[in-house]
């Protein structure tokens, strides 16, 4: 008896078993609750620390799709707006009562929150970045 496998062609160089190996022990699936996007997310963060250069064309893939998964979970979990990395810091900070000041030492300043919610500055990546770990959300929100 022969077993059909299908498979969707990833990354050149792509090594098919350790990439199931990856999906079998992640078990990615579509997000349905804060506990499974935090738990998402800290895969995220753990292949993130070891620096993308150092990751597998199998993490890789395996980040990107749990990139997306996260993504589609807090579009709909948080109503951010899409494409708007200042409105999706406006959204976050209303769900949570923040004011402006309470952002001052993860974002460096207050007059830095400012520029950013007037819209005179744009998020930086590093920035992006802390605000994911705030939040506990995606950097993709604020990119």
């Amino acid at each position: 008896m022969s077993t059909l496998v299908h498979t969707i062609s990833g990354p050149s160089g792509m090594d098919v078993r350790f990439y199931g190996r990856l999906l079998a022990r992640f078990t990615p699936k579509v997000i349905e609750t804060e506990a499974e996007n935090d738990e998402a997310l800290a895969v995220v963060e753990s292949l993130l620390e070891r620096g993308e250069a150092a990751l597998k064309p199998e993490e890789l893939a395996l980040l990107d799709l749990l990139g997306t998964l996260i993504e589609r979970y807090e579009q709909r979990a948080y109503d951010l707006p899409e494409g708007d990395p200042t409105g999706a810091l406006e959204v976050l900070m209303a769900g949570r009562s923040l004011k402006p000041a309470d952002l001052a030492e993860v974002l460096g300043s207050r007059a830095r929150v400012s520029e950013i919610l007037s819209r005179k500055r744009a998020i930086s990546k590093d920035q992006a970045k802390r605000l994911a770990e705030f939040f506990k959300v995606s950097p993709a929100a604020f990119i």
